[in-house]
């Protein structure tokens, strides 16, 4: 998948996926793939600076906590304002597929 396509939403697929419970980073780029059925695949490196941005927005929160291996992992939770900026890029998303899907004639996925 082109880069720049994947960059169009990342952030609403994390928020997203933040929305269906917290997660630490490697957790997230799994889900994504797992859910995606391997069409998005982030490095770290593409996932920890939409994560930083969104935590600079208060879109999402961090914690530390230690995972059942002893691990001290980061979990990141989505925050009532994430909450709405989801919402918001979830309403533009339907109306940007709504448009693509009637001038290429398709029909709309859900």
């Amino acid at each position: 998948m082109d880069k720049r396509y994947m960059a169009l939403g990342t952030s609403m697929l994390v928020l997203k996926l933040l929305h269906q419970q917290s997660m630490y980073g490697y957790q997230i780029i799994r889900e994504l793939e797992q859910q995606s059925q391997n069409v998005f695949k982030l490095k770290e490196g593409t996932l920890y600076p939409i994560l930083h941005t969104l935590e600079h927005e208060g879109a999402v929160t961090s914690y530390q906590q230690t995972a059942d291996n002893g691990r001290l992992r980061k979990y990141y939770a989505i925050t009532t304002g994430g909450q709405k900026l989801l919402n918001e890029k979830s309403k533009e998303w339907e109306v940007y597929q709504t448009a693509i899907n009637k001038v290429m004639g398709g029909v709309l996925f859900e």
